[in-house]
């Protein structure tokens, strides 16, 4: 139990933690040292979806400042909640209720919480360090891993959002697979326009889960050695400590798990261990196709 509150927030009086896998030598990068475990009277609520990277940014960088923190998993075709909370169908929302604060946009919401000293300590993640190099190694995996983790989200049947039939429906009616472009998945709402028919999106989503992943899976493996090479430590991936570099590398990376039979290497394999402890947030190894 606390000892002690402050602004309404409970600080564990257990010594500060590392969590992290151990050091194999003296001289690698120290891991982030992660401070006292913050409570308030009324956690703050993240609206989220599970599979989606900029909800994960908010979920990594929460647990990573050890704020407790209550998770509200959307169902993908939920278009009324977050309506009610900003005004449109958007993730991730963020709400503190002793404030009355509701807010979406992944980053403003991260610079809430570090600026917001009842939170902890500010500055805890550092900022970006304009990695131009990993931006476009995300960039050249893009096609990639749209085919691929698109059809594993909803054949899984697993993630909150995809729990219904309805949930797995709305994915699919909005997110084209490779090599269709949104104009021509979704159309324009004209009646020049009207879209793809969603019998013709099932059935393409069910091929792709169906087709043989090995030449795919090939063309992944060697680009995570690439970005093997590219990430600084098996604790952050810039040099000089735990930043926003990370926040958006790992949220992106994480949904990687969700492919079966994904070959990584070692160090990468690591860094991808060390944040989804670091930050409370599980990889898909368990569950993936």
């Amino acid at each position: 139990a606390p000892a002690a509150t402050n602004n309404g927030a409970a600080v564990a009086t257990q010594p500060t933690t590392t969590t992290a896998l151990s050091l194999s030598s003296a001289t690698e990068a120290a891991p982030f040292t992660q401070g006292p475990r913050v409570i308030r009277d009324e956690p703050p609520i993240v609206y989220v979806y599970d599979h989606c990277p900029f909800c994960v940014r908010v979920r990594l960088a929460l647990g990573i400042m050890n704020v407790k923190h209550n998770v509200h998993f959307l169902g993908n075709d939920d278009i009324a909640t977050p309506t009610k909370l900003v005004g449109k169908k958007i993730s991730p929302i963020f709400a503190i209720p002793e404030d009355g604060l509701v807010m979406m946009e992944s980053l403003d919401i991260i610079e809430k919480i570090d600026q917001d000293e009842r939170f902890g300590v500010s500055g805890q993640i550092q900022p970006a360090t304009g990695r131009s190099d990993i931006k476009a190694w995300q960039k050249s995996v893009q096609t990639l891993l749209r085919t691929l983790q698109r059809p594993r989200y909803v054949a899984t049947g697993l993630l909150p959002e995809f729990q219904q039939l309805d949930g797995r429906h709305a994915f699919i009616k909005n997110h084209q697979l490779p090599p269709y472009e949104k104009p021509e998945w979704k159309g324009d709402g004209t009646d020049d326009n009207p879209g793809m028919p969603m019998d013709e999106k099932l059935k393409l989503y069910a091929e792709a889960m169906a087709k043989d992943p090995a030449p795919l899976l090939e063309d992944l493996n060697s680009k995570l050695i690439e970005l093997d090479d590219l990430v600084y430590s098996k604790h952050f991936c810039s040099e000089g400590g735990l930043s926003m570099d990370d926040i958006d590398l790992w949220a992106r990376l994480r949904s990687i798990t969700i492919i079966k039979d994904v070959e990584w290497p070692a160090k990468l394999r690591a860094y991808m261990d060390n944040l989804s402890a670091l930050g409370d947030v599980p990889l898909y190894d368990e569950m993936a196709l």
